[in-house]
């Protein structure tokens, strides 16, 4: 299966549950993404993701300056963003829980008889 058309769906909640964890800048958020397991993520889909979710107001920014290069901008999660990341989790453990019943191997069922039904 193509877990890039998978993780579309959800990159929102991984990347505030990435953010809730600890604040981290652009290509950190890419790394740590990473290193759970979701390698086919995409730089530019997180950074959109980033500026999307702050521009909704559920990430905020500060700067640190940098010794051995640019600035980097930090994002952190906001009261909004913990709020939206709980809906995220309570939709993804419902739909989790609805399509794994539904993708299960089916149990065959016996009429009183004992034949197949």
């Amino acid at each position: 299966m193509d877990g890039t058309q998978l993780l579309k769906g959800v990159l929102d909640a991984a990347v505030l549950a990435v953010v809730e964890r600890e604040d981290g800048y652009g290509y950190d958020v890419v790394r740590r993404l990473r290193d759970a397991g979701l390698d086919e993520v995409g730089d530019a889909s997180v950074y959109g993701t980033l500026r999307r979710l702050y521009a909704a107001g559920a990430l905020s920014t500060y700067v640190v300056p940098s010794d051995g290069g640019p600035h980097r901008k930090y994002y952190s999660i906001t009261p909004s963003g913990r709020e939206l990341l709980d809906e995220q989790r309570g939709s993804w453990r419902q739909f989790s829980e609805t399509l794994s019943a539904l993708i299960s191997p089916a149990i065959p069922s016996t009429s009183p008889e004992g034949a197949p039904a």
